[in-house]
Order: C-alpha cells, then structure tokens, then sequence
C-alpha cells in the first residue's frame, strides 16, 4: 500500500509536531494495520516531559505511543490467520525468540526485544504500522479497536494477578488508581476476588474504582490508610497487595497492611528507583515478594475477559483526543494528572 501518513513526532522534550511519512510495507510474516485508537500510557508522558527513562534516551526525532488497535488493511504472503479487515489488538513487543528467557516461556524478559515507543524504537502515534502478524490479536465482534489499544495496560494488570496467584475467596487491595492500578483492580475481580479496595490521593482516579466495581477506596491524604484497612478486614490485614503508584509509601503501607503470608506484586516505578522498606516485617509475616515486567502469554485471555464482560475498559477512558492534537493531548496530560485517568489519541476509522 503506497502513500503518505501522517505521524505525530517528538522534535524535543515537550514538543510534537504533525509529519507526513512513508506507508510503510508489510513484510512476509507481517500485516499493515490503520490504526484507530492509541493510548497515552506513563512512560509516553516521562519521554515527552524528560527525554528519557533509566538507560533509555530519546533522540529525536521520535514517535511515542505503544497501546494500539486498529484494523488490517494489508497482508503478507506468509500470514494465514489474519485477512483484510480484520480489528486487531497489536501487542507492541518483538523478542528475539533465541535466548533462555524467549526459549523458557518468559518472553517479557527477553534482552533484545524491539518494543514500540522504547528508544530508539518509534512508537505508533501514526495512522499506520507493519507490524509482526503473531503479535497481532484479532478482535471478536463485541470488542472494540478503542478496548483493543487498551489491551496493553490490561495484560500487565493479568500479569500482575498472576504474579500473585489471584483467586476466589481472597481480599485483595490495589495501591494507587491510575490506569494501572484500575486495571489490576479488573483483573483481581475477573480471576474471582469479589472484595478488592483501592488506595489512592486522587478523589476522581478513586470515584473512578467504585464506579468500575472497587469493593471501597480509601483516600490516602485524607485516611490513616493503615488503620482503615484493619477496620475493613477486621484486624486481619489483606491476602495480596497490588503496588502500582511506586511510591515508598504505598510500598511499605503494602507491607503493613499485607497479611501474614500474603503476596505483595510491585507494579510502579519509584522515581527514584530506589526506596527503603520495612524488611523485618517482611521476613516475620513471611510476605512473598513478586515484581511485574509487562506481560507475557497474556494477550488472548485478556481479549476474553473484555469480550466476556468481565473487565470494563471503555470505563477507564476520560479523555480522547485526535492525532493532529497530540501536543495538545501530551501536555494536558502532563499538566492535569489529577483530572485524567485514561487519555488516548483517536486516529481515524
């Protein structure tokens, strides 16, 4: 398929400008996909403001963006499982398949892998990528390319559940209601656990979780969070922790609230990357530790889940913006963090 198309390009920090770009060509084992929705995932918001994360540094130019879905609008001669029209879900992340960890199962761990919006990797805040075919995911009628792109935050919350060996009959509580923790907060109750709480110091992210099924929230600003929990678990403390706000706070409030021999799965960065904690608590309630690298293997159950009616993605998105608003998108996003939960870039039909 030959033509332009248009793609939002980071120049600099903070600054996106609308280029005209190449289609570009769907390889033998690829598909070409019209992209419809992206979301503006955290990592796009620390590029944009900073130019960088850890060892990864952004050289512009550079696109952003690694939540896509969209539609297949071209085929390579090798695919078989995908055809013209088809709405896909792309998970953004190609391992190299050869070492230990691709060979073991544990792909996400996989030291060579090329991953949109990952310097010096571009992303797809564009109308069109060519994309890996087995890691595209085609989309049962009742999901839409708008939950499709929101499938990548939703397979790291799984992971996350996962990671902790959620199940029915638990009490489980979810530090801090960004996107991520609103979707792990899902994924808890769609692997059973009906009595999920949420903290957070953002009255709307927490009026956001009762709306998508919290059992409670707690305001962290405004509620001794320790002593709340007690209350609701009648002393008991709870059976596993979602850490996703990467906070030393919420991190060792996760410790204390944990219950002896529960499970604590770490989801957020710490700015700093580093933090101390109450280890000796640790070590006498016999916590499990677990830590959360993306996903693996998660996709299709996901897709499932959504298509199940067991996790409400459309219900995280507050905010959608339109590709030529992408500067607009990034900054309002940057500067209103306590106004917006979801934000995602719409591309077209």
């Amino acid at each position: 398929m030959e033509g332009k198309m248009k793609a939002a390009v980071m120049q600099s920090i903070g600054q996106i400008e609308i280029e005209e770009r190449d289609i570009p060509e769907a390889k033998d084992n690829e598909v070409l996909v019209k992209l419809e929705y992206v979301g503006i995932c955290g990592s796009d918001l620390h590029y944009y403001e900073t130019g960088a994360i850890g060892d990864f540094v952004v050289e512009p130019p550079f696109v952003l963006g690694h939540e896509p879905g969209g539609t297949v609008v071209a085929v390579g001669k090798n695919v078989k499982h995908l055809k013209v029209g088809d709405r896909v879900a792309l998970e953004p992340g190609k391992t190299c398949g050869h070492c230990e960890f691709c060979k073991t199962g544990r792909y996400n761990l996989c030291p060579d892998v090329i991953f949109f919006a990952t310097p010096p990797v571009d992303g797809v805040f564009q109308e069109y990528v060519a994309h890996e075919a087995d890691l595209c995911f085609k989309l049962p009628d009742n999901v839409s390319t708008l939950e499709g792109a929101l499938i990548e935050p939703l397979a790291v919350g799984f992971h996350a559940a996962i990671q902790g060996d959620a199940h029915l009959g638990q009490r489980a509580i979810v530090m801090g209601a960004g996107c991520i923790g609103l979707v792990s907060m899902m994924a808890l109750k769609a692997r059973g656990i009906s009595e999920v709480y949420v903290v957070d110091i953002m009255e709307k992210r927490l009026e956001k979780a009762l709306e998508l099924g919290a059992a409670g929230v707690i305001n962290g600003a405004k509620e001794d969070v320790i002593e709340r929990v007690k209350e609701l678990t009648d002393e008991n403390g709870v059976d596993l922790v979602i850490e996703t706000a990467g906070t030393k706070i919420t991190a060792s409030q996760a410790i204390q609230v944990a219950k002896k021999g529960a499970h604590i799965v770490l989801v957020g960065y710490s700015k700093s990357g580093e933090m101390t904690l109450p280890m000796s608590m640790v070590l006498d309630k016999e916590l499990t530790l677990k830590s959360v690298f993306r996903y693996r293997h998660i996709y299709p159950m996901a897709i499932d889940a959504v298509a199940a009616g067991k996790v409400n993605l459309k219900g995280i998105v507050t905010d959608v913006f339109e590709l030529d608003e992408a500067q607009k998108a990034m900054d309002y996003s940057v500067h209103h963090k306590g106004d917006i939960v979801k934000a995602v870039i719409h591309i077209g039909e």
